[in-house]
C-alpha cells in the first residue's frame, strides 16, 4: 500500500498553524534559513508540541515524513 502524499497546507494544518499560500510563504521567508547545525524539530521558533510532532513523523517514517523531509530542506535553504 502506498502512502498518502500530504501537502504542505496539510502539514501546516496539523501544526496549528495557518495554511494558506500566503501564511506559508511568510512563514518559510521569517524562519529561513535555519542553521545547517539545527535540526528541523530543534528550531527555537516551534512550540514544543509541534517539535514532538515532527520529530516523531521523521522516527517512526510517518506518511507524514516526506512532507516534514521537504519542509526540512524547504527551511534550510
Amino acid at each position: 500500500m502506498e502512502k498518502p502524499i500530504h501537502r504542505f497546507a496539510e502539514l501546516f494544518d496539523s501544526l496549528g498553524l495557518p495554511s494558506d499560500d500566503e501564511s506559508i510563504t511568510q512563514f518559510l521567508e521569517r524562519h529561513s534559513p535555519l542553521d545547517s547545525h539545527v535540526k528541523l524539530e530543534d528550531a527555537t521558533f516551534w512550540t514544543q508540541s509541534q517539535a514532538t510532532a515532527l520529530r516523531k513523523c521523521i522516527e517512526i517514517d510517518s506518511d507524514w515524513a516526506g512532507i516534514v523531509d521537504q519542509l526540512n530542506l524547504a527551511l534550510h535553504e
